[in-house]
């Protein structure tokens, strides 16, 4: 998708913008290496999606109108509007999320592992009962003996069609979710 000011919008404004002392950057030698944002506020932020995407429509509305997108941009697009919505699993109500990711050679133990134990720390101070996460998941890739090994346990998992004539393998979006236990941590 071409236009990177909505896409951002879209994905980070919340975090950003309403619940910042959610977020997170991992940093080694001077240099980003991965972040975490959180949504602890789920009532909150539901609310505020609502908004934020009709104001999101309008702009894209108005680009899609005046030929501001090219054919790959208008595809995807084309893709959230009559696919999308449907291709999302459910999410878990009452429940935090967060929007996570690393360059490689961080994703083991190191600086990843430490952006999650501060947030979940954070998610016990505040007695959030439970956290979500959403990813793209193929094959061998994130399976869910490695979501089980942090505490996490699958609950949903539905086939993209996103990526189709791109990617040589069917890709699902999962979700994962978390019951805090206010003891263990």
């Amino acid at each position: 998708f071409s236009d990177r000011e909505v896409f951002a919008d879209f994905l980070t404004c919340y975090y950003t913008d309403i619940e910042p002392e959610s977020s997170w950057v991992g940093e080694k030698d001077g240099r980003v290496v991965g972040y975490l944002l959180g949504c602890k506020r789920w009532h909150m932020n539901r609310w505020w999606n609502f908004w934020n995407q009709i104001r999101l429509a309008f702009r894209v509305g108005w680009r899609f109108l005046s030929g501001g997108y090219d054919a790959k941009s208008r595809k995807f697009l084309a893709w959230i509007i009559t696919r999308g919505w449907r291709e999302t699993p459910p999410a878990p109500p009452q429940s935090a999320h967060f929007h996570f990711n690393s360059l490689k050679g961080h994703r083991k133990m190191g600086i990843a592992r430490d952006l999650l134990v501060t947030f979940f720390e954070d998610l016990e101070k505040h007695r959030v009962p439970r956290v979500f996460g959403q990813m793209v998941t193929y094959d061998n890739r994130r399976t869910e003996r490695v979501y089980e090994y942090m505490g996490f346990k699958v609950v949903a998992k539905k086939r993209i069609s996103k990526y189709e004539g791109r990617v040589d393998k069917e890709l699902y979006l999962t979700t994962i979710v978390m019951e805090i236990n206010f003891n263990k941590l």
